[in-house]
């Protein structure tokens, strides 16, 4: 009689789904069996490179070099695909260029093809797998005793299994969307943004996100062309000629550049090893210390990379240096610093040369995202305040043809940036639109109101309370994720200041909530006891936000696979 094999679950289809499905048929196992459960009706390509995230203007912010390999690259892919297909994305693929960004949409059909390609090797070697579409996980339910797992399908489907992967993507919250005429909790799908709009419409945020609604609104409301001094320009629509795009970010500033990388996968080889960092525990009471990580795997590397940048900032402390980075950001126009480091990004890729400091700022926030949950709260508090703003401005890697259309807009007077600072409200009126109240950088509070508001402050870090599958809280499964501080006077101070934010224990310690549910090492779901669940992984990055403040979509998807894949 065959031996029962251990039947997974991976609930999600997007890109997280295909690289743990990627480990699974590397591994060469011959005593499990697969089933994946995707709400949509597609594999591999998840919400950013599907419609539900893009449209053909949508372009990813990295290039095929810097993908990591799953079955084959895109340049031998491309080669396999129709003319008239590559046609409608502007591709040849003889000319085919894997240093440059791609159309989401058709990134999605490579990731789609890459799962396809795993199924056929699954196939073959004998790993069975199911594969749902077009279905929807509404709970899932942990059932110690018998050491199994509960999924539950909106259909009222149910199926058990040893383990779980949760692979379930993206999720935007609606709060007034659907109810309040011309509010968007996000701009995804951007079809509902496709809108031709005779009004200035205020964009909440400068990220990434802001930079695809303007890309869709820009197209319905204008065209792009080039002039005779062959630079790109912006002309308004004669029934569009009130549209304007205001974007509305707390620090005034925009997102930096895409630059060439020395190494394109971020691998971090130079980072600290786990060795390192688990001595530096033993000697810490267990914490991480931040400036321990910043100066180990952030100056220490530079000092050889740059030796020039590296004798400004030798003996800068962690706030001194971010505040050395931000005053030059914070002292230009963003238009005017964007057309600056737009000028340099091309250099750097005309002569393959990195910005190190840049690069090596990437590399510093993926070092930090696994260690974070042993972080003491005190310096979690200043990687939230002080060094992820930076981060998250720096790595953005914005693509030159975005920075083309954002400075052509700024030009035509159609686009600007307002600072609005962190005690900016935004009012939601009943009749629709909303009014933008924020104290401008001359100090005179203002109060704008807005027919149209899209919120584009990007994927949101959601709480306990927002967890989608109500039995594993219900039952305690899983805890908030939380962090210790160091010194009870740090947290006594703390909890004054801010007391839902921290928690007092009955054994007189405080601790700082941090957003999402608790995980160890390898992604098993923790309880509030600190016991790991050996049934449950959770890769869901919505929910995971506290305990990893940076995942940097599919670098953080391959990490992820390759840890989880050990305990399985």
């Amino acid at each position: 009689m065959d031996k029962l094999k251990k039947r997974i679950a991976i609930l999600g289809g997007g890109p997280s789904a295909l690289f743990m499905y990627k480990r699974f048929v590397e591994a060469r196992r011959d005593d499990i069996e697969i089933s994946i459960f995707e709400r949509k009706q597609q594999l591999g390509s998840g919400m950013p490179y599907s419609a539900e995230g893009a449209n053909y203007e949508h372009i990813t912010n990295v290039s095929d070099n810097e993908i990591p390999t799953i079955v084959c690259h895109i340049t031998d892919w491309v080669k396999t695909l129709p003319i008239d297909y590559l046609a409608q994305f502007n591709i040849d693929p003889e000319n085919f260029n894997e240093y440059r960004v791609l159309p989401r949409l058709f990134f999605g059909k490579y990731l789609f093809a890459q799962f396809d390609l795993l199924k056929q090797m699954a196939d073959k070697q004998g790993l069975k797998t199911n594969i749902y579409l077009g279905v929807e996980v509404i709970d899932i339910v942990d059932l110690p005793e018998e050491q199994k797992v509960k999924v539950k399908l909106a259909n009222d489907d149910t199926f058990t299994f040893d383990q779980v992967i949760v692979c379930t993507g993206h999720n935007w919250p609606k709060k007034y969307e659907g109810k309040t005429d011309g509010y968007f909790d996000s701009p995804y799908p951007p079809s509902k943004i496709s809108l031709q709009i005779n009004h200035p419409v205020a964009i909440k945020g400068s990220s990434l996100t802001a930079i695809d609604a303007i890309r869709t609104l820009s197209r319905k409301n204008g065209r792009f062309e080039w002039d005779k001094n062959d630079e790109l320009v912006y002309v308004l629509n004669k029934k569009s000629e009130g549209f304007k795009l205001i974007m509305h970010s707390k620090n005034g500033m925009l997102p930096a550049v895409r630059f060439h990388l020395e190494d394109p996968r971020l691998s971090g080889k130079s980072l600290l090893s786990k060795e390192e960092i688990q001595a530096h525990r033993e000697d810490n009471n267990g914490f991480i210390s931040l400036d321990y990580i910043f100066e180990k795997d952030f100056k220490e590397i530079i000092k050889t990379k740059d030796p020039e940048f590296y004798s400004q900032i030798a003996e800068m402390k962690l706030e001194v240096f971010v505040d050395f980075l931000m005053d030059l950001r914070e002292r230009l126009d963003p238009f005017q610093l964007l057309r600056a480091e737009y000028l340099e990004a091309e250099k750097s890729i005309k002569r393959k040369q990195s910005v190190y400091w840049k690069e090596l700022l990437a590399m510093l926030s993926f070092a930090m995202n696994y260690p974070a949950k042993y972080l003491a709260a005190e310096d979690m508090l200043r990687l939230q305040k002080i060094l992820m703003p930076l981060i998250s401005i720096v790595i953005a890697f914005v693509p030159q043809t975005s920075c083309r259309e954002l400075l052509a807009l700024h030009k035509a007077g159609v686009l600007d940036l307002i600072a609005v600072g962190v005690d900016s409200e935004i009012e939601v009126k009943e009749n629709g639109g909303i009014i933008y109240h924020y104290q401008a950088e001359n100090g005179k509070s203002e109060s704008v109101y807005y027919q149209t508001f899209i919120d584009c402050v990007g994927q949101p870090h959601l709480n306990y309370h927002q967890f989608p599958f109500k039995s594993l809280v219900a039952e305690g499964t899983i805890s908030p994720a939380k962090l210790k501080f160091k010194s009870k006077q740090e947290g006594e101070a703390a909890n004054f200041d801010n007391e839902e934010a921290v928690e007092l224990t009955e054994t007189g310690d405080y601790y700082l909530k941090v957003p999402g549910i608790a995980i160890n090492d390898n992604f098993n779901v923790v309880d509030e006891y600190g016991a790991f669940n050996d049934r449950i992984f959770m890769m869901a990055v919505p929910y995971i936000g506290g305990f990893n403040p940076d995942y940097s979509g599919l670098d953080f998807s391959e990490e992820a696979s390759a840890r989880i894949i050990k305990s399985v």
